[in-house]
């Protein structure tokens, strides 16, 4: 072969080769590039997300700093637009925060907060977070009790539930019951015979491993509601009822935004039996109401503040808090009766809370199957039902002392016991014969307005990743 053909066949390969070789390079370093810049697409994008959180943990200090302040201290509308410091020098990123707030009588009930943040080495890529921060409130609880309480086997109890003192729990539970004290006298009352010293949280009812005790106290002193406040609240943005001068008022709760309201002009007095008042006369039926007048609850400032009795029910569209308290005599103490079902229009958007200066009960002219939805505090007394013995009563009314269930969904908060069962020798008597409790979950996260904290700093309730 001619030696010159020979080289030129081998110029031809190695260029063959050379051009495949740098194909192999350029697509090889092409793909690596790409690579790099995938990775450090992602690293941006991690970090533009850790601004943004960064942006609510800032927010969440600030708050603890200044309580209901929704405008990053400037007074003024945002955005708010921080740097982020590297800690090896110059700055890592930037968030830029847009706050919302739910806000009744211009008291801020829960902030949300929009945070979106990007890096300095790369602002393109960002991310956005949301997360709202609320006091945590007594809505956490299904109960929170200041005395000795005992829970039947016939009960069913969704959601935390304390006492400061002791806890008998015969009931069924699938969340934590708490009890402030290591030990206490359990007595007759609590169906112990002989007295006994039992465990903060004693009983068959379970899993037990849900039990704790002693556990810090909640301070009902500490949750008790300003109810002078509220009636300044209610005088001049929502609902105010001064006193009747006759038994009190019937609320009734409309589905539009609406109360209707009569004035209770006649109240059959009944015996009625508390452990802590024994047999007492009382006025919880009524007997005779004057026309109605109906009331618009104000959207802004839903507080509907009433100084005599309350016989509540009705249907609650929105968010509302109802009290019934004197705040003028000391000596004068008001109360509320659930004298019938309390519910929502809307199940997840609605909630109220039922304020009563001492006793939120539930009457005897009441529904055989009672639903009740709130949050109920009986801020000097107790909630429950009194015993009615038919010996005592109307025979119109004999019908009432016993019903069957009583359905509570949201939370009680009781100064004294609590008992809506009455039971004579092992055999129920009065009362409800079964009682289903639950917390209610939307009211732990965006509570009715000034319904009492249980720690005046803000936590997390929800956080979302917003695209």
């Amino acid at each position: 072969m001619n030696k010159k053909l020979h080289r030129g066949y081998f110029v031809i390969l190695v260029l063959v080769f050379s051009a495949v070789f740098f194909t192999l390079l350029s697509a090889l370093t092409g793909y690596i590039f790409v690579q790099k810049r995938a990775q450090l697409a992602k690293e941006s994008q991690a970090k533009a997300l850790h601004i943004a959180e960064a942006g609510l943990e800032y927010y969440k200090w600030f708050l603890a700093h200044n309580p209901g302040d929704i405008t990053d201290g400037t007074g003024g509308p945002g955005p708010y637009v921080h740097t982020v410091p590297d800690p090896e020098g110059g700055v890592l990123g930037t968030f830029s925060l847009a706050i919302n707030a739910e806000i009744f009588c211009s008291s801020v009930s829960s902030i949300t907060i929009v945070s979106t943040g990007w890096t300095v080495t790369d602002p393109t890529y960002k991310r956005t977070v949301e997360a709202t921060y609320v006091r945590p409130s007594v809505a956490e609880f299904s109960h929170i009790v200041d005395a000795n309480v005992w829970a039947g086997s016939d009960r069913i109890i969704n959601g935390p539930y304390h006492s400061n003192q002791g806890v008998r729990m015969d009931a069924t539970h699938n969340a934590t019951v708490s009890s402030g004290v290591a030990s206490w006298l359990c007595t007759s009352s609590f169906g112990c015979n002989p007295n006994t010293v039992q465990n903060g949280v004693f009983g068959s009812g379970g899993p037990q491993e849900l039990w704790k005790y002693p556990t810090p106290p909640v301070d009902f002193n500490g949750i008790s509601v300003n109810l002078a406040q509220l009636k300044n609240f209610a005088t001049s943005s929502g609902v105010y009822l001064p006193p009747s001068g006759k038994f009190g008022y019937q609320v009734t709760f409309k589905n539009n935004g609406t109360i209707d309201v009569r004035r209770v002009v006649g109240a059959i007095q009944v015996w009625g039996y508390s452990t802590q008042n024994g047999w007492k006369k009382e006025r919880t039926v009524m007997s005779n109401v004057s026309s109605v007048t109906t009331y618009t609850v104000p959207a802004n400032c839903p507080i509907v503040f009433v100084e005599d009795d309350v016989w509540l029910d009705g249907v609650v569209s929105g968010k509302a808090l109802i009290a019934a308290a004197d705040v003028s005599a000391q000596s004068i103490d008001r109360s509320v009766i659930l004298n019938g079902s309390l519910t929502y229009a809307n199940a997840t958007g609605d909630g109220i809370t039922v304020i009563g200066e001492e006793n939120v009960l539930v009457g005897l002219q009441v529904p055989d199957i009672m639903n009740i939805f709130g949050i109920f505090i009986a801020q000097k007394g107790r909630f429950g039902r009194n015993h009615y013995d038919t010996d005592f009563l109307q025979s119109s009314l004999d019908q009432y002392v016993k019903r069957s269930t009583l359905n509570t969904t949201g939370t009680v908060v009781s100064k004294d016991r609590v008992g809506t069962k009455w039971t004579s020798g092992g055999t129920f008597v009065s009362g409800f014969n079964q009682r289903n409790d639950s917390f209610d979950q939307n009211l732990s996260v965006a509570p009715p307005p000034f319904t009492p904290w249980t720690s005046a700093d803000y936590t997390l309730t929800s956080w979302k990743e917003v695209q």
